[in-house]
């Protein structure tokens, strides 16, 4: 189980890294609703790292407030790596971060289907150079336990492209 003490140690990590490259990081969040932007506030001085968050639940906030294409949401869904990629990509052009993380999915108790179970969380990182990668991971438990897993990968998914990041684009 992932609980506050581990997601704030990653969000320390993550600002540790963050701050030691001069990073800003944004945040696009559908069915964490925020909480990556509470994990990494949780950390005093997080305003140095970290620019902004954007809580997009609906499809029109998607569109509205990081530009993802209503074909991308008609043809893959809201739960999608194509839809995460499109909202980490607008995270970046709507603020001043370097660098974006996104995640979107299902949740549950219900909304799941036969392709999409319940759980089914996909995730995009990226940077002003562009796509750095996105995946989908399916968790178990309930709403919570799976939204939670959902931001330890989060944050984890930025330490790991920072970790990667060739000092040229830093």
């Amino acid at each position: 189980m992932v609980d506050d003490q581990i997601l704030l140690t990653y969000a320390e990590q993550l600002g540790e890294a963050l701050a030691e490259k001069g990073l800003m990081l944004a945040s696009a969040e559908s069915c964490t609703g925020g909480w990556i932007g509470q994990a990494v506030t949780a950390v005093a001085g997080s305003s140095a790292w970290y620019d902004r968050g954007f809580i997009t639940y609906s499809n029109h906030a998607k569109q509205q407030m990081l530009g993802v294409q209503p074909a991308t949401l008609t043809q893959y869904g809201a739960a999608s790596e194509q839809t995460a990629q499109e909202m980490a990509a607008g995270a970046i052009k709507m603020s001043d971060a370097q660098l974006a993380v996104a995640v979107t999915g299902i949740a549950g108790p219900t909304g799941g289907s036969k392709e999409k179970p319940v759980g089914m969380v996909c995730f995009a990182w990226a940077s002003k150079q562009g796509l750095a990668r996105s995946e989908t991971h399916f968790f178990s438990g309930d709403r919570e336990a799976v939204r939670r897993q959902a931001v330890g990968v989060a944050l984890l998914g930025i330490i790991k492209l920072l970790e990667n990041m060739p000092p040229s684009l830093a």
